[in-house]
């Protein structure tokens, strides 16, 4: 016996329901899951041995890779640059000295995928030998330094999203990374969160240019070209 054309769309119709509400409880299952595990949670110890990354910064990541680094080998850097890439939305990034070359083309490559990106560090160690800091800064990223001269901004941690912080005594470096005793954890806990959000927006703030004069040399204020009064 044939269907009706009404019979058949009631047929379909109950047919979507049934699949949305089964992704819909997947989609709790996994949520469920998830949270039964608690706050992400993890520590990366350094140094880390050198492997092939380039599979990170592709997003079609079936390539062949010429390069005579080990593949498919996860390290303590390969995690920590799987954190950063996760971001989505936004990367709020406090860090004392800025020079290894991966670390900043993830930042970059952050950014290219529309990532708002805010980074503060410290204003003598940004200048240094082989900064990436000027290439951040040449890219249109946001870089605020510690202005007074009496401190550093020894700090070296990143928000991933709002949600995720990585931090620890790494400093991100080459040397940081593959010679020196370093740590680095990574968590998703509110209550560690809310602190580090509340300590980057103080230095974002502290650190805005608009909000400090600029300071006069002798020569300037000898020819009266620079005007504070």
């Amino acid at each position: 016996m044939s269907m009706s054309f009404k019979e058949l769309m009631k047929v379909l119709g109950l047919g979507a329901v049934a699949l949305v509400l089964g992704v819909e409880w997947l989609n709790w299952l996994m949520r469920r899951l998830r949270d039964s595990r608690g706050p992400l949670k993890e520590v990366l110890f350094f140094p880390s041995p050198q492997v092939c990354v380039e599979h990170l910064f592709i997003r079609h990541k079936h390539f062949p890779c010429a390069c005579p680094l080990p593949h498919g080998v996860e390290t303590s850097f390969s995690r920590l640059l799987v954190h950063l890439l996760s971001a989505r939305m936004s990367l709020d990034l406090c860090v004392f000295s800025f020079s290894h070359m991966e670390l900043s083309r993830a930042i970059l490559l952050l950014h290219k995928w529309g990532v708002v990106v805010r980074v503060v560090t410290d204003r003598d160690y940004m200048t240094i030998t082989g900064s990436q800091i000027g290439a951040l800064r040449k890219a249109g990223i946001c870089v605020r330094h510690e202005m007074s001269s009496a401190v550093h901004m020894h700090h070296k941690f990143a928000l991933v999203d709002g949600r995720k912080l990585i931090t620890g005594s790494l400093n991100w470096t080459l040397t940081a990374v593959q010679s020196n005793k370093e740590n680095v954890m990574v968590t998703e806990e509110p209550e560690l969160m809310g602190p580090y959000q509340q300590e980057f927006q103080k230095l974002w703030e502290a650190n805005d240019p608009a909000n400090h004069k600029p300071q006069c040399t002798n020569e300037q204020l000898n020819i009266k070209t620079c005007k504070d009064g």
